[in-house]
């Protein structure tokens, strides 16, 4: 059975002899050394060309690949401290926005009071103004009063005396008439 199953492998009709299978077994030393050889030569053709190559193609992309995480670390940590920063410069805003504002009220109620007193002051000079006004006016009209008071007295003292009364006299009659009024007010 051994026999023929080597007789379907190697498909020759006939069975090899015993020293076929011993030529078999060990290969031929010039073939085999010139098959080790070219494998040798082959593994040192692939690694100059093509595991050379490669290795770098591998070692820059690692490195590129490192440098872009490296950056993109780096990039984050600025990205951050921008955010810190902002977030700084937000709350800065925020203080000098409020101490505008308070110093905006401030300056609005000082300017208030101001014009406040301002229009205190142009009342109280109105209000002297008219008292003045009004003392002129009676004054005006208290000498009105008495200059109308004398006319009517000298025409009354003509009328009385029937006679022309000397100035004297009317001035003496005119003050005596002005005391009476006065005393009777």
């Amino acid at each position: 059975m051994f026999e023929t199953f080597l007789a379907v492998l190697t498909n020759s009709p006939e069975l090899p002899k015993s020293d076929d299978y011993i030529s078999k077994i060990i290969p031929n030393w010039v073939s085999f050394t010139a098959q080790v050889g070219a494998l040798i030569v082959l593994i040192i053709v692939m690694i100059i060309f093509a595991y050379k190559p490669v290795k770098k193609i591998i070692t820059k992309r690692q490195d590129y690949i490192e440098s872009n995480i490296h950056d993109s670390e780096v990039n984050n940590a600025l990205a951050h401290e921008n955010v810190l920063k902002s977030e700084e410069m937000i709350i800065e805003s925020k203080k000098e926005a409020a101490l505008i504002i308070t110093n905006a009220q401030t300056q609005a109620l000082d300017e208030r009071k101001r014009l406040e007193n301002e229009t205190n002051e142009l009342i109280r000079r109105m209000k002297i103004e008219a008292d003045n006004d009004i003392n002129a006016s009676r004054e005006e009209a208290l000498e009105s009063i008495h200059n109308e008071m004398v006319e009517i007295a000298l025409t009354a003292s003509e009328e009385v005396l029937k006679r022309e009364v000397k100035s004297e006299d009317n001035v003496r009659l005119i003050e005596d008439f002005i005391n009476d009024v006065e005393d009777n007010n």
